[in-house]
């Protein structure tokens, strides 16, 4: 019997692969008319953001503090990936995202299992006039050169046929239908926290971002307790892992959400977490679903390591909640 003995929760942003001083930046594109959303999911300008900001935000993007939780951020990701080499994973299941990457207009599946036996990370195809400091920031997703990582194949059929006899209408694939390569959750987790080992993935991709059929809170949240289960019910030895792969609160950040978060992930507060306004969960933030799927899936696993590392980048409070967890 296989055994789920590792879990894992990790931002993604861009800001990760950035030096500080590209932090206001990224915040240019947020005053630019990026699509922004304050803590309770309505939308809002960034004009409106800076009225309602806490002024003492100003001491949050001061630039020593900006080198500091990089810093930080960075050594989080080098800790995550020993956490993963160590654990001597079979298979490692990543609940990821899709933001036009594989999926646009025509099809959006809610729940997506991908289950070919390599995965093709291509390198970024970027208009040549895009500056250098966007092109190091996405770096972090692809690769130089195209290349093929493995898939447990056999693990993700067996999700498939779990998950439908216990009434989860599952998205299949075996191939990439789009040129782009794996997504972006994806990538990450092979170039960042896959450099030196590489296990082969089984891909779970959750429609976060695009309504109106992104999974509820408390479906992302039993969707991890059957995934766990079907885990459980693989024939043969095995060691499994499961990352989530994306948020927290972005691109405006609410720490009060992350903080309360990570709390429950840590007390296994289901209730709660099942209970979360959808509302919440929109334009980056959207991404803690991922988070949500990995703590259902971790119920009999314990915290053995948080972080949070709130790193803003503008006076209207922009920028990303970065969370990093382990349990086992």
């Amino acid at each position: 019997m296989a055994q789920l003995v590792l879990g894992v929760g990790s931002s993604h942003s861009p800001l990760l692969n950035s030096p500080p001083e590209d932090y206001p930046r990224h915040a240019e594109i947020d005053a630019g008319g990026r699509k922004l959303l304050d803590r309770d999911g309505n939308a809002r300008t960034f004009g409106e953001l800076v009225e309602m900001a806490d002024p003492s935000l100003a001491d949050q993007i001061r630039p020593e503090i900006l080198a500091e939780r990089a810093a930080r951020c960075t050594a989080n990701i080098e800790r995550l990936e020993r956490e993963i080499a160590q654990a001597d994973l079979d298979a490692l299941i990543v609940i990821g995202d899709d933001q036009h990457e594989q999926f646009l207009e025509d099809n959006i599946p809610a729940i997506m299992i991908y289950a070919g036996d390599t995965i093709l990370n291509n390198p970024l195809n970027m208009p040549q006039e895009a500056p250098h400091w966007w092109r190091r920031a996405r770096s972090q997703y692809h690769s130089d050169e195209p290349r093929e990582f493995p898939v447990d194949a056999a693990l993700a059929r067996h999700l498939i046929e779990h998950l439908m006899d216990r009434d989860f209408d599952v998205s299949f694939s075996k191939k990439l239908g789009r040129d782009h390569g794996e997504g972006h959750a994806f990538g990450f987790v092979h170039l960042r926290l896959m450099s030196e080992k590489v296990t082969p993935i089984v891909p779970v991709s959750l429609n976060t971002y695009f309504a109106p059929n992104q999974p509820r809170p408390a479906r992302c949240y039993d969707l991890g307790r059957a995934i766990a289960q079907a885990v459980r019910d693989y024939p043969g030895a095995g060691r499994i892992g499961i990352l989530g792969s994306g948020g927290l609160s972005h691109f405006t950040v609410d720490e009060g959400l992350d903080r309360m978060l990570l709390d429950a992930f840590r007390t296994k507060d289901a209730q709660a977490l099942r209970a979360i306004s959808p509302k919440r969960l929109n334009s980056g933030t959207s991404e803690v679903r991922n988070w949500l799927t990995v703590a259902g899936a971790c119920e009999h696993l314990d915290t053995q390591w948080q972080d949070y590392v709130p790193c803003y980048r503008s006076l209207a409070g922009t920028g990303c909640g970065m969370g990093f967890a382990v349990w086992a």
